[in-house]
């Protein structure tokens, strides 16, 4: 089969709630990662194939097909074309996956994949919320296909986090510890400036800004549950928050066409789902099914990204596949970082690449969970 190549990764610093990239247009956040990329990989834009991004939200300064309002404003040919994907939070990363597949198949040879997101201009749940001037209240009770298949039941991620801590003995403590382990690595990562090659300033603003170096188990132990009854709160779970990132996919003839230089090679791609109520458990059935399909183990892997919807989402990971903490999320994870939708699944990769490099690893593996109850599952092997 067809190799698919990551030649270079770049992402914006991550914006938190009324933070410093709360009033940027969408398109103009997405392009900045999109310019930067063409920079770093020396390519000729116009040799681009296309622009697959993912953004969830798409309404207002989302819609339009906000890929190809961005490849616009990053100053790509015209010619060049871009498309949005919407797999809720693995947006960006299935837009990798379809960039990848483009590749493989050979209709395609250089493709930016990557994604946006600005939840301060287009909160989370906007677009859902738009349907009720429609008469529709949400995607789920106004089907009756769903009903049928489903019943009257809550369909909430805040319910699914609380079914998942409650069924894998997640106690509020355990997850408060989790979440602030995730801001300690976060902090120290960027003291150290572990982020900084992979980032690409906006400005003035260079440095991700949702950790919170003040909290503590104290703090967290104080705020009062999501839902009533439950052990989920703010604290253990991801931080809405604004940026965007782009990864350059190209095949072999790509590569030597261009003379570029692979960072890592796409070793394998893959999607799973699981129940749509519970939500947020598909990402241990779909490593399994990964697990299976590539014939490796955990103990392959040196790194693992498990995205931090909510703190019990990788602890359940973690536990049904054995997956060592020291090796998960090892520079923090959503709950410190931010959670920016539809651009996280690039974020995440971004630095994982960069930090699989660091540490010159092989093989890194990425997983998050999705609306729907999906989740996408990335491996990458390190080329250099």
């Amino acid at each position: 089969m067809p190799e698919a190549y990551i030649i270079d990764a770049v992402r914006t610093p991550v914006g938190r709630k009324k933070g410093a990239l709360a009033c940027i247009h969408s398109a103009d956040l997405g392009a900045h990662p999109i310019r930067e990329l063409v920079k770093r990989s020396d390519i000729d834009p116009a040799s681009i194939d296309d622009v697959i991004f993912g953004c969830t939200e798409t309404i207002g300064p989302q819609a339009g097909d906000i890929a190809r309002t961005c490849a616009l404003v990053a100053g790509l040919p015209e010619h060049v074309p871009g498309v949005t994907i919407d797999r809720q939070c693995g947006s960006s990363q299935q837009a990798v996956h379809f960039a990848a597949q483009a590749v493989m198949s050979g209709t395609q040879d250089l493709v930016v994949a990557g994604g946006v997101q600005n939840l301060n201009l287009i909160p989370m749940g906007a677009a859902m919320s738009v349907g009720t001037q429609f008469g529709f209240d949400d995607p789920f009770s106004s089907s009756p296909g769903w009903q049928a298949r489903y019943g009257q039941q809550e369909v909430s991620q805040f319910r699914a986090a609380d079914m998942i801590a409650q069924r894998w003995s997640c106690s509020r403590e355990d997850m408060e510890r989790f979440a602030l382990e995730s801001h300690r690595r976060a902090i120290d990562a960027i003291d150290r400036g572990l982020f900084e090659s992979e980032i690409v300033p906006i400005g003035s603003f260079s440095v991700d800004e949702a950790p919170r170096r003040d909290t503590s188990l104290a703090k967290m132990a104080a705020l009062a549950p999501l839902r009533a009854g439950g052990r989920v709160h703010a604290g253990v779970a991801s931080q809405n928050t604004d940026a965007a990132a782009a990864i350059l996919i190209a095949s072999e003839q790509a590569v030597k066409d261009h003379r570029l230089k692979p960072r890592a090679r796409i070793h394998h791609i893959s999607v799973r789902a699981a129940d749509p109520v519970w939500m947020l458990t598909a990402p241990i059935p779909a490593t399994r099914h990964a697990l299976a399909k590539t014939g490796m183990r955990i103990d392959d892997f040196d790194l693992f990204e498990c995205n931090e919807a909510f703190a019990s989402i990788p602890m359940a990971w973690m536990r049904e596949l054995e997956v060592p903490h020291e090796k998960m999320n090892v520079n923090g994870g959503a709950i410190a970082l931010g959670h920016p939708l539809g651009a996280t699944g690039a974020r995440i990769m971004t630095s994982m690449l960069f930090e699989l490099e660091r540490r010159n690893g092989k093989f890194a593996l990425q997983t998050m969970c999705e609306g729907g109850g999906q989740a996408n599952v990335t491996i990458i092997e390190r080329m250099n």
